[in-house]
């Protein structure tokens, strides 16, 4: 056995029986006596605008602040060790600072590795973001799913653990695509990006074993959604693209039913290291609402 599987699978065997099974469920609700305190959105970069597009739609008036970790990003390639400490340890210092009614981890790496230890240093409900694989298994038709994500997403044990539960016998067929977070950032920002990325990303999918037949694609990274058109182009064909944003806003959405809230300003949207990071966002983020960003 490898050492990094060893090390995944020693992050995994922490969790108890209920937790694993509880791992993107919380059901923790909160009494909330200020109704100003924010949902507090956090991903590497800029892929949670997804899920922040989504929770727009059904929550339009919450208070909200939406936290991109663009020093640290990408988070595919890093270790499991490096992405436990740094998301914990963030999003334990933002808790004290903006203390939120909720945070939502809206990154499917950083939920998939760091939510049980987040958890742990905040008290308020944590929502995670798992990779839509149960969703997708009710819609194929011909029974093969794609799925692409970061490296370190594709790899994890909770991975096989959601293909063995919720597959339903379907092919699973997963690819490591971190190129596509950059294109991601850059396409918001309205950069030229590399294009070559995803054409070759699909073309190695639909090479693999059964590729040939996928008919849906799971987008295990809340970056990938920004890349649709482009994703849907590079299939040259009819295919189904699955994420889960809609499902998460739905949760946070649950998580404050009954709670009175009130939106004082603008969203706010932080950045961790120089702001100047954010340069280029300005048209993307004026859109959605949010103020002009600030660093963490």
């Amino acid at each position: 056995m490898t050492c990094d599987r060893l090390t995944r699978l020693s992050f995994f065997s922490c969790l108890s029986n209920r937790q694993r099974r509880d791992k993107f469920s919380d059901h923790r609700k909160i009494l909330i006596s200020n109704p100003s305190a924010p949902i507090l959105l956090f991903d590497s970069g800029v892929g949670g605008l997804s899920v922040y597009d989504a929770l727009r739609e059904i929550l339009p008036n919450a208070p909200v602040i939406y936290a991109a970790d663009l020093e640290g990003l990408p988070y595919g390639t890093k270790s499991e060790a490096e992405i436990a400490t740094r998301v914990a340890g963030l999003l334990g210092r933002m808790g004290e600072r903006y203390q939120p009614r909720l945070a939502c981890i809206a990154c499917n790496t950083a939920s998939t590795i760091a939510l049980g230890m987040v958890r742990e240093v905040l008290k308020i409900p944590v929502v995670g973001t798992v990779p839509a694989i149960k969703p997708a298994a009710e819609l194929t038709q011909t029974g093969a799913i794609g799925l692409i994500g970061t490296e370190a997403t594709i790899r994890q044990v909770y991975v096989d653990d959601l293909e063995a539960r919720f597959a339903n016998g379907n092919h699973l067929i997963r690819i490591a695509a971190p190129s596509l977070v950059q294109c991601a950032e850059a396409k918001l920002r309205g950069q030229e990006f590399d294009r070559t990325a995803i054409t070759d990303t699909i073309s190695a999918m639909l090479t693999m074993p059964g590729g040939d037949a996928i008919d849906t694609l799971v987008l295990a990274c809340t970056h990938f959604p920004l890349l649709s058109d482009e994703i849907r182009e590079a299939f040259g064909r009819d295919v189904q693209l699955i994420d889960g944003s809609v499902g998460i806003a739905r949760r946070i959405v649950h998580l404050v039913e009954g709670q009175e809230i009130e939106q004082n300003g603008p969203a706010r949207f932080v950045v961790t290291g120089p702001v100047d990071a954010a340069r280029g966002l300005e048209q993307a983020l004026s859109k959605r609402g949010f103020a002009t960003p600030e660093s963490f």
